[in-house]
């Protein structure tokens, strides 16, 4: 099967930073779903393990954490799906990617495709929605259709979680929605998703706060440059308060959080697929009421660039369009030839 991987760490300026490659198909054992991959999206994460994680001398590393595509065919012990149902999810850091033809997954993690969703649209979901909507129910512990009178603000809120944790704050839950964006394009996509409120990161976070009359806010999504904005965000936020982020931030002074009692987070959605966790179904019934949402027009895909076919130097591009920190929404590839 064709697929796409590296065998050395190199910058995305060098034009064997990722090869194509051709491998065996693997096959579908205990729970896992063997996909035909249709389409795949690429994330900050990507680059990361590109930059930072360099394969074992003689092996290939293959990346990818978003994909839609068809069931080819299942091992003996799934019950959720079987061949030619159309899925999409966001795999396990923990195994080969997704930037392949045929890809395993664990069905425990895999939702549904949207029916109205082509493959391209529903691969810029999986990764982005699960981090979203574990960050605002299991993370900040928000019930659902909860936050009345509160605020969530969202930094970097134009990127590819910040967009989808827009539409979903909006609609599953009461809160008032602050975006952070810089440029005049994120400012305007962050309100065509439902954002109450956008402000700039770039300037006095706190005095644009106050502006608003919005002061001090109850929940803080901090989605990057956490380490610049980390005072900042201390100051803002409301006694006994949340705060949630998923970069990984330099130094950060949590007795900064100490006096007003407030709770910071992780959330890295690939805990419980990687850990094997109790509870790691969660993330299929997740997908499934994303897939619903979607599919009764409340959520929308966060498409915003399609590149074809599938291939290394596609996927050198999309990462390096990722890399420039400019990319609003999400980048998606489509088709293998």
């Amino acid at each position: 099967m064709k697929a796409i991987g590296y065998r050395t760490s190199r910058p995305s300026s060098d034009p064997e930073a990722l090869i194509d490659l051709d491998l065996p198909i693997p096959r579908a054992k205990g729970r896992d779903l063997l996909v035909k991959v249709a389409a795949v999206s690429v994330n900050p994460v990507d680059y990361k393990v590109r930059l930072r994680t360099e394969p074992a001398v003689g092996e290939v590393k293959v990346l990818g954490y978003d994909a839609s595509g068809t069931v080819h065919s299942v091992g003996p012990d799934c019950t959720l799906f079987r061949p030619s149902d159309t899925v999409f999810y966001a795999g396990d850091i923990n195994r080969p990617g997704t930037n392949a033809e045929y890809h395993l997954v664990d069905e425990r993690i895999v939702g549904r495709k949207p029916a109205s969703l082509t493959f391209a649209e529903a691969a810029a979901l999986p990764l982005t929605a699960i981090t979203a909507w574990e960050l605002l129910f299991d993370r900040l512990a928000l019930p659902a259709q909860g936050g009345a009178g509160a605020s969530i603000l969202i930094t970097g809120a134009a990127g590819g979680v910040g967009s989808i944790l827009i539409q979903l704050a909006r609609h599953l839950t009461a809160l008032t929605v602050i975006a952070t964006a810089s440029r005049p394009e994120s400012v305007e996509w962050c309100r065509s998703l439902g954002a109450h409120h956008v402000i700039d990161h770039s300037g006095d976070l706190a005095a644009q706060i106050d502006r608003l009359g919005a002061a001090p806010v109850t929940y803080v999504a901090s989605l990057t440059r956490t380490d610049q904005h980390f005072r900042s965000l201390a100051e803002i936020v409301a006694p006994q308060g949340r705060i949630a982020l998923i970069d990984d931030p330099g130094l950060i002074d949590i007795r900064l959080l100490k006096q007003k009692s407030v709770s910071l987070h992780w959330e890295f959605m690939f805990t419980r697929p990687s850990l094997q966790t109790p509870d790691m179904i969660r993330q299929h019934e997740l997908l499934e009421n994303v897939a619903n949402l979607v599919d009764a027009g409340r959520v929308r895909t966060t498409l915003r660039k399609l590149i074809a076919p599938i291939s290394a130097a596609n996927l050198i591009l999309a990462h390096q369009h990722l890399e420039s920190g400019t990319v609003n929404g999400k980048i998606v590839l489509e088709g293998f030839i």
